[in-house]
């Protein structure tokens, strides 16, 4: 069968990677793809939300299943768009339509569906421009530190943990009144602050059955011990030593079915992944947030250590037959490493050329934010590449994945060398 993948990121490099993988993938085609998914299929010039686009090449190609990576074209309706067309609605579309898709296309929409089903979360109040008054008598009367999210999509730069009265109501002043963050905070939800050890589970579901994917665990931080600004991932680690059998049976039972029960309930459709952030608080899981793709970097981690035919997982969610396939896991432990432009999250480095990624040794490198240049593959995104690599432990696969990202050289490389110390 004839596959196509939309996207351009790491974890649409490690979803090309595994699925390249499979007999039952003939031809392979990734939209736009970057510099490195080049040797897993073919990567095809379209944006992925030129849906007029993606509906001409996947008519004129013959593809039997896409797979959508980012959450924009999910949250601005390509499954959708896939259904109410006539010669496109018997494709596949692997990642919910619009619906499903809110409960990462808006923070109000998940916060109250997970009130609905009783899922445990941190107590919030959402508030708009009109309630901007009640908004700011709320925060007097919250504990501190707290938590301000917009409610849209804002490039994972929306959500701020406040540990000051004055600076929370400062925040949430330009966030309503000066639209700090566009369109995405024309609503806000303020929310109470979980203290805890994060983590990020991941369910592939056809609506009606689901599987639990292997957990992960990704650091957020630009600096090493965990400091400095937020990015959109620095690494990542699988399994995770402290979701262990008992927590991950809290996690399903409280968390997992009621979520796909929910949407089964509320009549909402949905055939993807559900990513749950969660924080561990003293052994018990509570929901931070969804998503409604899988994340970057656990992708590349979580990847790594599926054994099975992934093709064949996502057809049981194409065919609504999930329950019949078998999902293998391998027992060892995946690590990532991301490797940043110079100046990232801020103002960065861009178009350097990059070297050594054929002088790594045991680990495979998903490229990210690169393009081919003339042949010459160049960094041209804040997160450049993933090196990501499976061994028997956690040491061990920390210490091959810090090694071979250090074998990769362009100006202004960084990485973090203490991804998942915390866990050891």
């Amino acid at each position: 069968m004839n596959i196509l993948i939309i996207g351009s990121g790491g974890r649409e490099s490690a979803f090309a990677w595994k699925i390249s993988q499979s007999p039952q993938c003939s031809r392979l085609f990734i939209a736009p793809g970057n510099a490195g998914t080049g040797q897993y299929g073919t990567n095809v010039n379209l944006k992925v939300t030129d849906f007029e686009g993606i509906r001409s090449f996947v008519l004129s190609n013959g593809i039997n299943l896409v797979l959508v990576g980012p959450e924009e074209p999910l949250v601005k309706g390509i499954h959708d768009f896939f259904l109410s067309d006539e010669m496109l609605r018997s494709i596949p579309v692997i990642g919910p339509q619009r619906h499903g898709a809110q409960l990462e296309g808006s923070k109000d929409f998940s916060k109250q569906f997970m009130f609905r089903h009783h899922i445990p979360t941190a107590a919030s109040h959402t508030f708009t421009q009109e309630t901007l008054q009640q908004g700011l008598d709320y925060l007097t009367t919250a504990g501190l530190p707290i938590v301000l999210k917009a409610d849209g999509l804002a490039a994972g730069k929306g959500v701020l943990i406040c540990t000051t009265l004055q600076e929370a109501q400062q925040e949430l002043v330009e966030m309503l009144t000066e639209a700090k963050f566009g369109e995405a905070s024309s609503k806000v939800v303020i929310e109470q602050f979980l203290q805890g050890i994060e983590l990020s589970v991941f369910v592939m579901t056809d609506g009606k059955s689901y599987k639990i994917l292997p957990e992960a665990k990704d650091y957020k931080r630009i600096g090493e011990g965990d400091t400095g600004l937020n990015t959109g991932g620095m690494g990542s680690v699988s399994p995770v030593p402290f979701a262990d059998a008992d927590f991950m049976r809290k996690v399903e039972e409280r968390i997992v079915i009621p979520t796909v029960e929910g949407l089964k309930q509320e009549g909402i459709p949905y055939k993807g992944f559900i990513f749950i952030g969660l924080m561990n608080c003293d052994g018990d899981p509570y929901t931070i947030e969804y998503n409604c793709r899988m994340g970057d970097p656990e992708t590349e981690s979580v990847m790594m250590r599926i054994e099975s035919d992934f093709v064949d997982l996502l057809l049981g969610v194409a065919n609504e037959d999930l329950e019949t396939k078998t999902l293998t896991i391998s027992g060892k432990t995946a690590a990532t490493i991301v490797c940043v432009a110079g100046g990232y999250p801020g103002e960065y480095l861009k178009n350097k050329e990059i070297t050594g990624i054929d002088n790594v040794r045991d680990s495979i490198v998903f490229h990210a934010g690169t393009e081919l240049v003339n042949d010459v593959v160049k960094a041209t995104g804040g997160r450049v590449l993933a090196v990501s690599t499976l061994q028997d432990n956690l040491f061990e696969a920390l210490q091959h994945a810090t090694a071979d990202a250090a074998r990769i050289y362009y100006d202004g490389v960084y990485f973090r060398k203490d991804i998942g110390f915390d866990l050891i």
